[in-house]
């Protein structure tokens, strides 16, 4: 399945660095609370997407592009397919390149097969649950032990209150990514720690997620102090910390 995936990331990417090189972005204006940018992009990557996944199985999709089915019924599923098909709209239209394609395989409330695809920078990070997390054909892994911790921020979306973290922490070197690209950076080992308190939604991060998870490293939610949760009635995910897994950066923890 791992290769049918990456075939379909491949065509979706290609189709959207086509429009990314070579055409009008037709940037619209999602009707969401945040005004959300939307480009034909993101609807011709999803078409592309939806139709390799029912073609290799006979899953559930939940796309950010699609209508989203209600929680009665998504309460239910076992397994579904959690998409993002242009995870970094922003650095999309801003063409730095850090923009992302996300697919994950949920089983119930976890992400069991994630891969994350930056066309424009040729990088296809995957991960499958006990079979570790690789970029491209070689497996990564988080081994850092340093005590100087290597902080990332989001491009477009880094607040006050994730400033405000590095310094409690005292974290002075600070690296700056789009889109699913911070969790992979610390899948990688290049960053020890990504705080969010700023909104993303479960599409965002599940595919990063286990890849992140299989390179030993963490996604924590603030509020409960757990890894993150999924198919929630809201899928919007709580503010959350990712980090090496040695870290503890809760309340009582410590570093």
């Amino acid at each position: 399945m791992m290769q049918e995936l990456m075939d379909i990331v491949e065509e979706a990417g290609e189709e959207v660095l086509n429009i990314y090189e070579h055409a009008d972005l037709f940037i619209q204006t999602k009707d969401d609370k945040e005004n959300s940018p939307l480009t034909i992009a993101d609807m011709k990557s999803n078409e592309i997407i939806v139709h390799g996944l029912r073609n290799i199985s006979d899953y559930p999709i939940v796309s950010e592009e699609s209508v989203i089915p209600p929680y009665e019924e998504r309460r239910y599923w076992g397994k579904f397919w959690l998409v993002d098909p242009l995870d970094g709209t922003k650095n999309f239209i801003a063409k730095d390149g850090e923009f992302t394609i996300n697919i994950a395989l949920l089983e119930r409330s976890k992400p069991v097969v994630g891969i994350v695809y930056a066309p424009a920078l040729k990088m296809m990070y995957w991960a499958e649950k006990g079979k570790g997390a690789f970029l491209g054909g070689e497996k990564i892994r988080n081994t850092s032990k340093r005590k100087d911790l290597i902080g990332a921020l989001s491009r477009f979306h880094a607040t006050e209150a994730d400033r405000a973290f590095f310094q409690r922490y005292h974290i002075t070197a600070v690296k700056t990514y789009g889109s699913a690209l911070k969790i992979c950076k610390l899948a990688e080992g290049d960053i020890d720690v990504y705080p969010r308190f700023n909104g993303t939604r479960e599409w965002d991060t599940a595919a990063p997620h286990i890849i992140a998870k299989e390179a030993g490293c963490k996604l924590i939610d603030v509020k409960t102090n757990q890894e993150i949760m999924y198919n929630k009635e809201d899928m919007k995910n709580n503010y959350f910390i990712a980090s090496r897994m040695d870290l503890d950066f809760s309340a009582s923890g410590n570093i």
